[in-house]
């Protein structure tokens, strides 16, 4: 006999549509927990984000609205991302998931690689 699961799993999948890319995560923390806000912060605090990326990633989160992009008419011209209401709300779930990848992160990779 099936059990019913009472989770909401297209609550759960929408949720890693937005921050389950790659680069996503670390950009948004970058942001949020760091303070980097111009494009050249935020990409020299990620080792390996290409530029290329960094910029297709921060314009999707603005889609999403977990970031706002504030251009500055000056010489040169400035450009700053900061996180937004929405985006505040994810800090518990980064938290939660720091806390689960110091646990488990080593011990879960490791395993992942005895197994292939």
């Amino acid at each position: 006999m099936e059990k019913k699961c009472e989770l909401d799993f297209q609550s759960l999948q929408d949720t890693i549509d937005v921050i389950g890319t790659k680069w996503r995560v670390q950009i948004l923390c970058s942001i949020c927990e760091c303070g980097n806000t111009r494009f050249r912060e935020i990409e020299r605090s990620i080792p390996k984000l290409t530029t290329r990326m960094l910029s297709k990633e921060l314009k999707a989160m603005e889609q999403f609205g977990l970031v706002t992009r504030t251009v500055t008419d000056t010489r040169p011209v400035t450009v700053e991302y900061k996180e937004t209401e929405l985006c505040h709300t994810l800090i518990p779930i980064f938290d939660k998931m720091l806390e689960w990848g110091e646990k488990y992160g080593a011990t879960a990779k490791q395993t992942n690689k005895v197994q292939q």
